[in-house]
């Protein structure tokens, strides 16, 4: 009963507003005891003329609003509807009441009669609000009923297109809205009057007088056993024929009850999907409703945040400030190791350029045997030198990486003391407020003092990587120049076999023979071993 109750407030909802003519939500009593007389016939609901006149009594307080009116309309005439009236005669009253003053002048496709039926239809499909509209996913689905019932195929790219151009201010059409909308063919182009006509009667009678077939057929007479051709229209629960199609004389009813062989169907697909998609509406803006919700929670928590992390940047800057001297000291303290890490390691390049130069040399006397052997004798000894500067320039290396993890250390030290006067700034701040000015003035000094030292740290950061760039070249270098001595002992040792180079030995501990230390480690003397082994397995 409350969907009924729904459906006829929206037909005399219109009914009611085209009765106030100066759009002030107020009707004259006079009007309103005619509008409530012809509802209790339509509607068939018994009359009573003493409550309809003590509702209405004259007590010259002039006209009476929609509001006072609801209470009579609910309790002498919604609650006693029954569902035995004719729905049609109904809507039609309504409209009668409301189509001269809304329905537009300019010429339509529709005839009135289909205008009539699209206005029922948006009874059907609008929204339970007021004042009632048609949202779009409504008119899509009507005008999709329509033009499959034309015969025709679903543009949904036109009328993505007329959603593009819909009003933003508005969340759907009013029926008189739509019934223009339909009417000037914008979206049943090429189809003739007569085309829409039907491709309307048939949704109307589908949504509205929810029949789920209708045709002719062949009818066998009670009295006269000849057949005779019937239009019939089937519905939930009975089925209804006529002489022909225009449904003007009808010939009789069969009613679908439990003596009939035809088992009652569920409720007409279409009023399920039209409360899915209510419901899926509702949904919707429940979610939208949580979200925006949610959202102005978050941004509340921001600014918040905000106003914390101000004052939190605050006090580490004038935390900062009185570590400003501390700072200073120990960027010294690296430019100065950074200069002498740069001239160790041009000492480290001129001892790599010495070395690719007797290679060099040593290369061009393998000529003639006696020679090579007085070079190479003088070679040793260059060699040893050579090979004491390397020793000597990895340990630098060694001590520059650990005065760089000293440095680390103490300035992560540093960073603790700037964490704990941190906090005694803040125990500070709390405890003595009448040095807030002072403070504040000697922040500004500061802070200036601070990006200062701030830049030149970054300076001196960006040479320190320079520095390390230059280590790492200096150090491939040195990896270059020990293969090519490697590669040249093996040249010699190829031409010579009894000549060897004193090379730098490895951290692995060395073969001893008859003649003290071995030129050669254990994996060499394998790798040897292995050779000899194949030479003689060729053999």
């Amino acid at each position: 009963m409350g969907g009924l109750k729904d459906e006829l407030l929206k037909a005399i909802w219109h009914a009611f507003t085209a009765l106030d003519l100066d759009h002030s939500g107020k009707v004259s009593k006079s009007q309103l005891k005619v509008l409530s007389h012809n509802l209790c016939t339509v509607l068939k609901v018994p009359h009573d003329p003493v409550a309809l006149e003590e509702h209405f009594r004259d007590d010259d307080e002039g006209p009476v609003s929609n509001q006072g009116y609801m209470p009579y309309l609910n309790k002498f005439i919604l609650e006693k509807v029954q569902d035995n009236f004719d729905k049609i005669e109904f809507n039609r009253m309504c409209w009668t009441l409301c189509a001269k003053k809304n329905l537009t002048k300019n010429p339509l496709l529709i005839t009135e009669e289909d205008a009539f039926k699209v206005w029922v239809i948006f009874n059907f499909l609008s929204e339970d609000k007021y004042p009632l509209i048609i949202v779009p996913e409504e008119i899509e689905y009507l005008l999709k009923k329509l033009i499959e019932a034309m015969g025709g195929g679903w543009q949904q790219e036109q009328f993505e297109d007329y959603k593009i151009n819909f009003d933003d201010s508005k969340d759907g059409l009013s029926a008189w809205e739509l019934i223009e909308l339909i009417g000037n063919g914008h979206f049943s182009k090429g189809m003739d009057q007569q085309t829409v006509s039907m491709a309307i009667s048939e949704v109307f009678s589908e949504l509205i007088l929810d029949v789920l077939k209708q045709g002719y057929m062949m009818k066998k007479g009670h009295r006269r056993k000849n057949w005779t051709e019937r239009w019939f229209v089937l519905k939930l629960n009975i089925i209804s024929y006529y002489v022909s199609e225009d449904l003007k004389d009808k010939k009789g009813d069969i009613l679908l009850d439990e003596n009939c062989c035809v088992e009652l169907g569920s409720p007409p697909p279409h009023k399920e999907a039209r409360q899915r998609r209510k419901e899926l509406r509702r949904k919707l803006l429940a979610e939208q409703e949580e979200l925006e919700r949610q959202m102005k929670e978050l941004q509340a928590a921001n600014e918040n945040k905000q106003q914390e992390l101000e004052t939190v940047r605050k006090k580490l800057e004038e935390a900062a400030s009185r570590a400003a001297a501390e700072e200073k000291k120990r960027v010294q303290t690296q430019v100065e190791l950074q200069a002498r890490f740069s001239t160790e390691l041009e000492r480290e390049k001129h001892i790599r350029q010495q070395m690719e130069e007797q290679v060099a040399q040593k290369s061009s006397e393998l000529e003639q045997y006696l020679q090579r052997v007085r070079e190479l004798e003088d070679m040793y000894v260059k060699l040893q030198e050579a090979l004491e500067d390397e020793r000597q320039a990895r340990q630098d290396e060694e001590t520059v990486r650990r005065l760089q993890a000293r440095l680390l250390e103490e300035e992560s030290s540093k960073r603790a003391e700037l964490e704990k006067w941190h906090v005694e700034q803040q125990q500070a701040i709390l405890t003595t407020e009448a040095e807030k000015q002072e403070l504040e003035n000697e922040r500004v000094v500061k802070e200036r003092a601070l990006q200062e030292a701030m830049a030149q740290l970054e300076q001196l950061e960006l040479e320190r990587k320079q520095a390390l760039e230059q280590y790492e070249g200096v150090k491939k270098k040195l990896e270059m120049a020990t293969s090519k001595t490697k590669s040249w002992k093996d040249k010699v040792a190829q031409h010579e076999g009894l000549i060897r180079l004193i090379e730098p030995g490895s951290k692995n501990p060395h073969l001893i023979t008859n003649w003290g230390p071995a030129a050669f480690t254990e994996a060499e003397l394998e790798e040897r071993e292995k050779s000899w082994k194949e030479k003689k397995t060729t053999e």
